[in-house]
């Protein structure tokens, strides 16, 4: 990792639009993550739990009958198979050994699908810190299993009613929660998303992800991906497996946002859809309406129900050095079903949006080369348990 201060910039985007309460705050997360991440002592520790805690490196897996579905070579990145069921757990290990570190004993999180949530009150469990995590009240009816799992790890869940009663409105809670105690409590963000250093931060934990992935392909294939695919919420998982690739110029980086009902009625895409905006404590790409108001983001995912983005993403559109899709719940919801037909792999609903887009892709042969060395490397970054309820009653409504 670079010896330069942490960013709090990507191009016009990112920044620290917060009270004034939180600046301290965020100055000595950032000062503590800039010589954490130099420090031996403290990469060790960290090198050392991902790979025997976690599970790392997760597996790179060539999907043959999806494969043969696309017609050229796709290849997965397996984050399902990390411990706790998805790439979270990269983020939330990190940032509470960043936090006993700091002195802070006290951690919030937010959530939207659970799986933060679980991945933080599992890292809180594993180093004795005490753990709330907000969730919405919409997201805790659909995502009860990782309810249970939080509680069941010990941390205490605070249902939040205001709003959509989804991610959005889960973030703020705990923005609050943080202004009245920020001198105890390090707010685990869960996504690439808040005010400076959260973004850089976030990327610099999940990028382990991408450079895993690149060194697995090329062992694999012996040359790189033509394209690298990843769903887009906030954007974690997806900045963590680009990052790894931006320099390599041929290699397209595509991520997957969700298009919900259709781009012209409710969705959740930010970046294909959004608008310059303030969210949450940074400038990014946002759902926003003429006069700047947050607009309220739709998922069937919950993961993906966000109207903000993380902002280094909004970066990489306007440079074009990434190029991002949307898919509606219909293609994501099927794509989930085919996957576990043809793979045996239940995927969450939010890279399910990714395979969707390739599945889509496969049909239209938009961005695919012909030449036979071309392969495809997409994150599949959460295993689909959690969203079996839903998905179901929701395939039975497509009529199957």
């Amino acid at each position: 990792m670079s010896t330069a201060m942490v960013e709090e910039r990507f191009g016009v985007y990112g920044g620290r639009y917060v009270p004034e309460v939180l600046i301290p705050a965020l100055d000595d997360l950032s000062a503590a993550w800039a010589a954490a991440r130099e420090d031996s002592g403290f990469r060790g520790e960290l090198d050392a739990l991902l790979r025997d805690y976690v599970g790392r490196p997760t597996p790179l897996y060539r999907a043959d009958r999806l494969s043969e579905r696309i017609g050229r070579r796709v290849y997965l990145k397996r984050e399902d198979l990390a411990h706790t069921g998805a790439h979270k757990i990269n983020n939330a290990v990190g940032q509470a050994l960043l936090a006993r570190q700091m002195g802070k004993a006290r951690v919030i999180a937010e959530t939207g699908a659970g799986q933060h949530g679980v991945a933080a009150a599992t890292a809180c469990a594993l180093l004795d810190l005490e753990c709330v995590v907000y969730m919405g009240t919409e997201d805790i009816r659909r995502q009860a299993p990782n309810v249970e799992r939080m509680q069941l790890l010990g941390a205490e869940v605070i249902p939040v009613e205001a709003g959509a009663r989804t991610l959005k409105e889960a973030v703020s809670a705990a923005i609050r929660d943080w202004v009245a105690n920020v001198r105890t409590t390090h707010y685990i963000i869960g996504s690439a998303v808040g005010p400076a250093p959260y973004p850089a931060l976030v990327r610099d934990l999940q990028r382990v992800i991408g450079d895993e992935a690149r060194r697995q392909a090329l062992a694999a294939e012996g040359g790189l991906p033509a394209r690298v695919i990843a769903c887009v919420g906030g954007g974690s998982n997806a900045i963590g497996m680009f990052y790894a690739f931006l320099e390599d110029r041929d290699v397209v980086l595509i991520g997957v946002e969700a298009g919900g009902e259709g781009l012209d009625a409710r969705h959740g895409a930010s970046l294909v859809a959004g608008r310059t905006g303030v969210l949450h404590g940074a400038m990014s790409s946002v759902l926003a309406d003429e006069q700047g108001q947050i607009l309220e983001a739709h998922s069937v995912s919950a993961g993906l129900d966000y109207p903000g983005v993380g902002p280094e993403h909004a970066q990489l559109r306007d440079t074009g050095r990434a190029r991002y899709e949307a898919v509606t719940d219909a293609e994501a919801l099927r794509a989930f079903r085919e996957l576990a037909r043809i793979e045996g792999i239940l995927p969450a609903l939010e890279p399910a949006h990714a395979i969707a887009w390739l599945l889509r892709s496969a049909e239209s042969s938009a961005g695919a080369s012909d030449s036979a060395d071309d392969y495809d490397l997409l994150c599949l970054s959460g295993r689909g348990d959690k969203d079996l309820a839903e998905a179901i009653a929701r395939l039975g409504d497509l009529g199957g």
